[in-house]
């Protein structure tokens, strides 16, 4: 390339007459405006007939004053930036040089200048865009949404109390079930006003709830039926003392509250009257715990076809089979082992339509749950939620249970 001419400027300290004039004046591309003085040094090197200044551009003259350096920009390397102010032209000695702006004040992609190894070159340099933040992983929750380890500890928890209660004073698993079914009507009334605004009246459901149990395990089941009957009349009074916006499904909710807990657990209670009420109540839990572990025992392994999707997708139909297989095969070794008078082709049955009702039973309370947009119905047992998550299969098994035992051993 052609040398460029240095202009070595005036001595230090005094100043160029010429240069200020010709800067004061507009200039076109860097160039001095069409019939302005050229510059002093480059008429005298013409004049001459030689050339002098640096040989390359980036090469700082020799004729410089001290302290004093030539700053040339080059052109972006990308095509769509926006050239820098001044670009293509050489600042005369003195002039104030800007420095680039910092590369976190810059947009992703666009050039930015940063010195080089020769003084008083800048070299534009490609911004890179920040680094985005990397995703953190999310904790593994396990499965079900339990704590395995505290569902384990209240279920033995529970076990103990159930059967110290039962073998040791039998009314005492009386005050078991009375308990339940307060706490569980307490529950199902507290997430309908919560979720649905639905004021089902509490306190005649609990009073009535419990002569139900009671009357059910000293007087029968015509007492029983007479106790729900007495409960909704109560519930239909009490409600009366109240507005009459939303009377009729205040007291639906307040009917079907009394009848779903406290009435089907009024058989658990009749079983419990029998010579071997102790005896019968073992065979009743254990066949419907044995159908809810056995249905998710073979649905975990082998499950593939779901059952019922929109109301609980995680029941199979493999999962009910299994459930189905090991309640029957529970019931007819209990059948035959502690009830007197009992068969093991009648444990079969009991144990086939236990597990038929316990899961029906769970999908019914997951319908409800559904509906509430809610998971658990309480917080009282850690790993199992609340006293209704538990009676969920317990209540609609109870009269299947009685019934069937009454009609093969008598009541």
């Amino acid at each position: 390339m052609p040398p460029v001419p240095a202009d070595p400027g005036p001595p230090p300290g005094m100043p160029d007459p010429g240069r200020a004039a010709a800067h004061d004046r507009p200039a076109a591309h860097g160039r001095p405006a069409p019939g302005g003085p050229a510059e002093p040094g480059e008429g005298q090197a013409r004049e001459s007939g030689r050339l002098s200044g640096p040989l390359f551009r980036d090469q700082q003259s020799e004729s410089a004053p001290p302290g004093v350096t030539e700053t040339v920009v080059l052109r972006a390397i990308s095509g769509d930036a926006t050239p820098a102010p001044g670009h293509g032209t050489l600042p005369h000695p003195g002039a104030p040089v800007h420095p680039a702006p910092p590369a976190n004040h810059l947009a992703a992609g666009q050039p930015h200048f940063v010195p080089s190894s020769h003084p008083g070159q800048e070299t534009p340099v490609a911004a890179q865009p920040a680094p985005q933040p990397q995703p953190q992983p999310q904790p593994r929750k396990q499965r079900g949404g339990r704590n395995l380890q505290a569902a384990i500890g209240v279920g033995v928890g529970l076990g103990a109390v159930i059967v110290a209660s039962l073998f040791v004073v039998k009314a005492l698993f009386l005050v078991v079930v009375m308990a339940a079914v307060a706490v569980g009507v307490w529950e199902l009334t507290s997430r309908l006003a919560e979720r649905k605004q639905i004021k089902a009246p509490l306190v005649p459901l609990v009073v009535g709830g419990l002569a139900m149990v009671a009357t059910g395990y000293w007087a029968g089941i015509q007492w029983a039926a007479a106790s729900l009957a007495l409960t909704g009349l109560a519930v239909m009074l009490w409600r009366m003392t109240e507005p009459p916006e939303d009377y009729l499904r205040d007291i639906t909710a307040g009917v079907f509250t009394a009848f779903y807990v406290p009435f089907l657990a009024t058989f658990v209670a009749m079983m419990l009257a029998a010579d071997d009420g102790p005896q019968r109540i073992v065979l009743f839990l254990i066949v419907t715990i044995c159908s809810d572990t056995g249905a998710y025992a073979v649905g975990y392994k082998f499950g593939k076809t779901k059952l019922a999707p929109t109301i609980s997708p995680g029941k199979t139909r493999e999962g009910l089979a299994g459930g189905i297989a090991l309640s029957m095969l529970a019931g007819a070794l209990l059948m035959e082992l502690i009830i007197d008078g009992g068969s093991w082709w009648q444990g079969l049955i009991l144990g086939g339509c236990a597990a038929v009702t316990a899961t029906l039973g769970d999908l019914g309370e997951s319908m409800i749950k559904r509906d509430l947009g809610i998971k658990d119905m309480g917080t009282l047992l850690p790993g199992h939620g609340g006293i209704m998550d538990r009676l969920d299969s317990l209540l609609p098994t109870a009269p299947v249970v009685w019934l069937l035992l009454a009609a093969f051993v008598g009541s």
